[in-house]
């Protein structure tokens, strides 16, 4: 990992640093294995660690009959079942190359935060044209892509991201 630690701090690249983790920790898992612990991880996650205001705000969107489409810069080797178990229809997030069912853990794609975040919601829209985008982020690389959308939302962000979205216009919310 040093060496892409000291890659990081000489280029800010987060999808490098993100592949030489990925491929340091889980490099060379199985499928079936990994799929068994994302069995298990995704239920223990949207029990205990997704806030309560953000599931009324995804049933609301549900029940207006909104497109729900999860944005992430993390992997695919979770946000997909995520997405799953939400009731999200579409997931566009950070791909992973695997070598048959052996994870590799080196990117199969853009690292989907920041521009390619902002890129990819643009992508979106084109597909489905006239398409009223509410867009959630909690973070200064996601203001990109929620200046994108009709309407976006900074949730739970630090107080100087707060303060950048607010020059945006955008809005800022706190969830628990």
């Amino acid at each position: 990992m040093l060496p892409a630690l000291l890659r990081f701090a000489r280029h800010r690249d987060h999808g490098d640093l993100k592949a030489a983790f990925i491929h340091a920790a889980l490099g060379g898992c199985s499928r079936g294995v990994l799929d068994a612990w994302t069995a298990r991880f995704v239920p223990q996650l949207i029990a205990n660690g997704v806030w309560a205001d953000a599931l009324a705000c995804i049933a609301r969107h549900r029940a207006r009959g909104d497109l729900l489409v999860l944005m992430s810069a993390s992997v695919d080797l979770y946000v997909a079942a995520i997405a799953r178990a939400l009731g999200f229809a579409e997931v566009l997030c950070t791909p992973l190359r695997w070598q048959g069912d052996t994870l590799d853990g080196a990117l199969a794609g853009p690292n989907c935060r920041g521009a390619e975040k902002a890129r990819a919601l643009k992508e979106l829209r084109g597909r489905h044209p006239g398409l009223e985008v509410t867009a959630y982020g909690n973070a200064a690389s996601d203001l990109g892509h929620l200046c994108v959308a009709d309407r976006g939302v900074l949730v739970n962000g630090s107080r100087r991201t707060r303060r950048a979205a607010e020059q945006l216009g955008l809005t800022c919310l706190t969830w628990r």
